[in-house]
């Protein structure tokens, strides 16, 4: 099964809204797919596993956030992981950056397909982004040395009130991260998706945390 009732179950308190949402993703995805490959042609078929779920595995790692809580989404490609944790968080701010233009144009059509309104988009290279942001957020774009190096200038100083973890990297990584994780200063947090999320799918995944 790969519908958005893999993501109703791990997401019981989604409300009408979200669900609707995350459902209308299956047939945006598939439609765009059939014109630009903005996922593996084979890997299409297993988007909400593969790329909605596996995103919202950071909101399952950040738990509830603040509202204005804002996040940077680096390499979004298509949406991911950003689109699903504009979904997920619709009272959080959410910018996506890619080099990729017809991926960005992907992403901020789905987005205007389904009525995300906290949303902006950028395309172009996250050394031209200058604003900070409370998280910033990705999946597997780079080595985590490299990617930490990058957003340090894009974390934002102080954290929000109520949110559990203050401004840093929330990153989904997989493999073994022990020598792209050499000279990151702070304490770098994994987190396996198995222990998130009620699947056995992503055993070698895991959700990254670098507090900046």
């Amino acid at each position: 099964m790969d519908t958005a009732e893999l993501i109703i179950k791990e997401f019981p308190e989604l409300s009408v809204k979200q669900i609707e949402q995350f459902q209308a993703l299956g047939a945006l995805y598939g439609d765009w797919n059939s014109k630009i490959n903005v996922i593996s042609r084979k890997d299409i078929d297993n988007l909400y596993a593969n790329h909605v779920l596996h995103s919202l595995a950071i909101a399952k790692f950040l738990g509830p956030l603040a509202a204005g809580t804002t996040m940077l989404d680096v390499g979004t490609g298509g949406g991911f992981p950003g689109v699903p944790l504009a979904i997920y968080y619709p009272e959080c701010r959410f910018h996506m950056i890619d080099r990729i233009g017809k991926k960005i144009r992907v992403a901020q059509d789905v987005a205007y397909q389904i009525g995300l309104d906290n949303v902006t988009f950028q395309h172009g290279d996250v050394g031209e982004c200058r604003e900070r942001y409370d998280y910033v957020v990705s999946r597997a774009v780079m080595p985590l040395n490299a990617l930490v190096k990058l957003v340090r200038k894009n974390v934002a100083s102080k954290g929000k009130p109520g949110n559990l973890y203050s401004p840093g990297l929330v990153c989904l990584k997989g493999g073994d991260l022990a020598e792209e994780s050499q000279g990151i200063g702070p304490t770098v947090i994994e987190v396996p998706l198995g222990e998130l999320l009620h699947t056995h799918q992503y055993e070698d995944k895991c959700v990254v945390y670098v507090p900046l």
